[in-house]
């Protein structure tokens, strides 16, 4: 979502020991016991202190390493403060809806569009992984910033797996010698249905991930680590009972839902690649992205068969999976092919996330990132399909590079974006803060309620 993520850096598919390691192969890193010696035409090229890669000699001096997106590792130094002190029990009753222009209808797609009661739905708009751990005054306060920015959709999360029960927040699912149990008591669902009715009193649409690529609040590794301890983190997409394990999840979660106008979109997952947090994948994870490709189309359709009113994404970051890649983003190695997946047909849109700083570009980021912006344009017309830039975030010249990119946006064709974070000021004090979060009395929210403005003008 993304949304809380380790400070980990996340560690890329590692090749077994052989005697000389195949292209875009781990060849050395800190505990790495594999071959350190690359086919010809590639070179073993330092990326950190934890990756080294065999990289085409061609291409060594532009690709770089590929870390987590920033937003992934924001729970480890900025946890919410509801977590170091506990909200308020959660009031007996959630907020109720008020009528507003569009409180009813499910949003669908018009080719490139989100269409709404016959009309263009414009996705203006902003991530808050937090929301459901904060208490339903401080829920309000959160929508009421945002609605005051002019934006229509917020993007949250639908995930937190634990192992030991906790009394603050929120928490969906218990998990205890390999069964989950799904949270009906006071920490638990009703916390989302309180988000869900703010949103819906507030007229804004929820975009919903529904699990964590990364170990924060649960992610993937817990169902791995409970269904199958041998398994790798890829195993989540493979397993037959982990897949089954989710479903049930989602059969829980989703189906609560169904006909709640308030939720926009399901998301399959946070950011999912063939690597998570810790350790690395197994040969079995197609870095090429047919293993992701595969449990996408299964788990959309598993999603819209038993909720036919929402529109379902992945998530992912949209990776691309060109021959000759001119940055990693673009290159063959992380599991996820951006272009192939949004030809799911049980998928309705596109989503792509932007960290170019985080991503090895930090000398070019503006302009990384307006390319980046367009290439998905131009998928998104192939495809004749909704895309979305879902999260975006720079920590140095956030105020010229965010002015940039929201205008490439609009000129681009893009269908909409959602910034990382916007964030508000609660009862007890502000919402985490990674380095990304803006808030209302900072200089971005005036220039973001601009672009908000002038996507809805485009349409």
């Amino acid at each position: 979502m993304t949304f809380g993520r380790s400070g980990l850096i996340s560690l890329l598919c590692a090749a077994v020991a052989l005697a000389q390691s195949p292209i875009w192969a781990q060849c050395g890193g800190d505990g790495f016991t594999g071959s350190t010696d690359c086919v010809s035409g590639t070179a073993c090229t330092v990326l950190n202190t934890w990756f080294s890669q065999c990289i085409p000699v061609s291409v060594t001096s532009t690709i770089q390493s590929p870390p987590s997106s920033p937003s992934t590792s924001s729970v480890a130094s900025s946890t919410p403060s509801s977590v170091s002190s506990p909200p308020p029990s959660p009031t007996s009753s959630s907020p109720q809806p008020t009528s507003t222009a569009n409180d009813e209808g499910f949003v669908t797609t018009n080719g490139q569009k989100f269409s709404l009661n016959g009309e263009d739905y414009v996705v203006a708009g902003t991530n808050a992984y937090w929301l459901a751990q904060e208490s339903d005054p401080d829920i309000e306060t959160a929508f009421e910033d945002i609605v005051g920015a002019g934006l229509t959709t917020v993007r949250t999360m639908g995930f937190n797996d634990v192992t030991t029960p906790q009394e603050w927040g929120a928490y969906y699912q218990l998990w205890q010698n390999g069964t989950a149990t799904f949270n009906t008591g006071a920490f638990g669902i009703s916390r989302f249905d309180s988000v869900v009715a703010s949103a819906k009193a507030h007229g804004i649409r929820l975009i919903v991930a529904l699990v964590n690529n990364w170990s924060d609040f649960g992610g993937m590794d817990v169902y791995v680590s409970q269904l199958n301890p041998n398994g790798t983190h890829d195993t989540f997409y493979t397993d037959e009972t982990i897949i089954a394990a989710y479903e049930t999840y989602i059969n829980n979660f989703v189906g609560r839902y169904v006909n709640e106008t308030a939720i926009m979109a399901w998301e399959l997952a946070n950011e999912p690649r063939c690597a998570g947090s810790t350790g690395t994948p197994s040969a079995n994870c197609d870095t090429t992205g047919s293993t992701i490709n595969t449990w996408a189309q299964t788990i959309s359709a598993y999603i819209k068969s038993i909720d036919p009113n929402h529109l379902v994404a992945i998530g992912d970051e949209g990776f691309f999976q060109e021959a000759n890649p001119p940055t990693y983003p673009y290159a063959p190695y992380l599991g996820i092919d951006f272009v192939k997946n949004l030809e799911i047909p049980t998928l309705d849109f596109g989503t792509f996330h932007s960290y170019p700083e985080s991503w090895g570009q930090q000398d070019n980021a503006s302009a990384w990132g307006t390319q980046w912006i367009i290439d998905h344009a131009t998928a998104q017309k192939n495809a004749n399909k909704p895309v979305i830039m879902e999260e975006f975030g720079m920590l140095d010249n956030q105020a010229d590079t965010y002015t940039g990119w929201w205008s490439d946006v609009v000129s681009s064709g893009l269908t909409g974006d959602l910034i990382w974070q916007a964030g508000s000021v609660l009862s007890d004090g502000p919402t985490p803060d990674d380095g990304y979060a803006v808030y209302p009395t900072g200089t971005i929210y005036p220039i973001m309620a601009t672009a908000a403005a002038a996507l809805k003008q485009r349409g």
